[in-house]
């Protein structure tokens, strides 16, 4: 059984698969790639939610039963060319499990993360779902039973709720379809809760200690004025650590929690983060052919960052390169929309198109 099945079936699509699928759908490899990189928690998150349902276990695992013997057909498929036979078989899977309503949900919020447009995130998810499914019934172990494919997917909670962008969850969170990862889809928002507790506790000592260094310094007569401006530079020093920060800021991803990307006493995944946010932060600000002049030095210094990461990503062990894929992979479609929207720019992608190819290559080698 894998250790962790969205890994495990990402790692299937090589990046010649990807390139095949991204010219069936006439769009750039590496939006697809990102694409990619949103739709395989979301698919097996949907999973997790059918097989929650009475008799849902049982549905995936009959059909998951017609593809695990076929995997390697399913394949050669893609890499041969065969992309419409794959596509149609996938959106008859789509049809079975999920449904229409729900299917048209998951294509939705494929395209809404990834910038694509309806027919081509539903081509997507069509070419996927076979892929997805054979994995699925690749990595059951034989127990193709629906307590065996329940059983799978409720073992891989964690890791496709980690997986799985923030924007799926927005997009998908009405749907039902998340249903299944139960506390593990809310991983994130309780981490953010976390943190306001932990400003709000560190905003309360600091003010405290303020009182008591005002109350020894101070006559009582003239006290109270100061405690009314601790409390107000308190309350600042909260909000300014919650709201404060640059909208573009990328979060910490729960792909990454518990495991330590340091390395020779540099924190690799650190500076990643760093840099994912400074380029949003660069990217949102081309607007034409003179912000792209001057976002173009920021550019090339974060690619030069990145250069030192990758560097050091040989010094990594296993998991620690699955924990900074996780990081990275999530980012990727939102990233990768803002490519696109410099790019399209008039004026701008003559100045900055080596600049953001490069970046774009040498994301995507850190995403896998």
């Amino acid at each position: 059984m894998a250790s962790n099945l969205v890994s495990y079936i990402a790692q299937m699509l090589t990046p010649d698969m990807i390139a095949r699928i991204a010219s069936a759908l006439g769009l750039d490899s590496s939006k697809v790639q990102g694409a990619v990189s949103a739709a395989i928690p979301a698919v097996l998150a949907g999973l997790t939610g059918v097989a929650a349902q009475p008799g849902g276990a049982q549905k995936i695992a009959d059909t998951a039963s017609q593809q695990g013997g076929s995997l390697d057909s399913l394949i050669g498929m893609l890499q041969g060319g065969d992309q419409a036979t794959l596509s149609q078989n996938g959106s008859q899977i789509i049809s079975s499990i999920f449904g229409a309503k729900d299917g048209s949900a998951l294509a939705s919020a494929i395209g809404g993360i990834s910038g694509m447009d309806p027919r081509a995130s539903g081509s997507l998810l069509a070419t996927l779902a076979p892929l997805v499914l054979g994995g699925l019934a690749r990595q059951s172990g034989g127990d193709l039973s629906a307590n065996g494919i329940a059983g799978l997917l409720a073992s891989q909670k964690d890791n496709i709720a980690a997986a799985l962008p923030s924007g799926a969850r927005e997009l998908l969170g009405g749907t039902g379809l998340l249903g299944g990862l139960g506390a593990s889809a809310q991983s994130a928002a309780a981490s953010a809760s976390q943190v306001a507790r932990d400003a709000a506790t560190a905003a309360s000592s600091v003010g405290g200690a303020g009182q008591r260094a005002a109350e020894a310094a101070t006559p009582s007569g003239s006290r109270n004025w100061l405690y009314w401006v601790i409390a107000v530079l308190a309350l600042a020093a909260v909000l300014f650590y919650l709201f404060g920060r640059p909208s573009g800021e990328v979060a910490p991803q729960a792909g990454t929690a518990g495991q330590s990307l340091t390395v020779g006493g540099v924190d690799i995944g650190r500076q990643v983060q760093d840099s994912m946010a400074s380029l949003q932060t660069t990217l949102t600000g081309v607007t034409d052919a003179a912000s792209a002049t001057a976002a173009l030095p920021k550019l090339e210094e974060i690619s030069a960052g990145l250069d030192k990461v990758t560097g050091a990503t040989g010094q990594l062990s296993a998991e620690q390169k699955a924990a900074l894929s996780a990081l990275v992979g999530p980012m990727m479609p939102t990233l990768n929309g803002l490519f696109d929207k410099v790019l399209a720019i008039p004026g701008a992608s003559d100045i900055v198109k080596p600049a953001i190819d490069a970046l774009k290559t040498k994301l995507a080698s850190l995403a896998t």
